[in-house]
Formats: structure tokens, C-alpha cells, sequence
């Protein structure tokens, strides 16, 4: 068994509701064109305001997957 690489890659994940489905949907998304994915962390949330309320949830996710060689 030879050694592993890994990639990582960051997504912003989207929810009118709240930055847990925002990353869920980012890694969910992600999950159905990348293989083995292992490690996602959540490196940022942020919302977007509209008239003073909150219209959308953010998270920026850093996922990581195992790189097929």
C-alpha cells in the first residue's frame, strides 16, 4: 500500500435558514462529483442583509478528498 495525497478545495455553501444546512449543502454538492471525500471545517460564515435582515446564510467550507492517481 503506497502513500496517500489529499486535495483540498473551498466551497461557499448557501441557506436561507442557517450555516449549518449552508455548509451541509456545500459538501453535499460537492459529494456527488468528487470521490473520498474525508475532512470538511467550516473557515468562514458570513449572511447577506437585505433591507437590514438576514436574506442568506454563508459558509465557506474547506473540504478535503483523497487525490486518485
Amino acid at each position: 500500500m503506497g502513500n496517500s495525497i489529499y486535495k483540498f478545495i473551498e466551497l461557499v455553501g448557501t441557506s436561507p435558514t442557517s450555516w449549518e444546512d449552508a455548509a451541509k449543502s456545500a459538501v453535499e454538492a460537492a459529494s456527488k462529483t468528487l470521490r473520498d471525500t474525508r475532512v470538511a471545517e467550516i473557515k468562514d460564515m458570513d449572511m447577506k442583509l437585505e433591507d437590514g435582515k438576514v436574506a442568506l446564510f454563508r459558509a465557506t467550507v474547506r473540504l478535503s478528498f483523497k487525490y486518485q492517481m
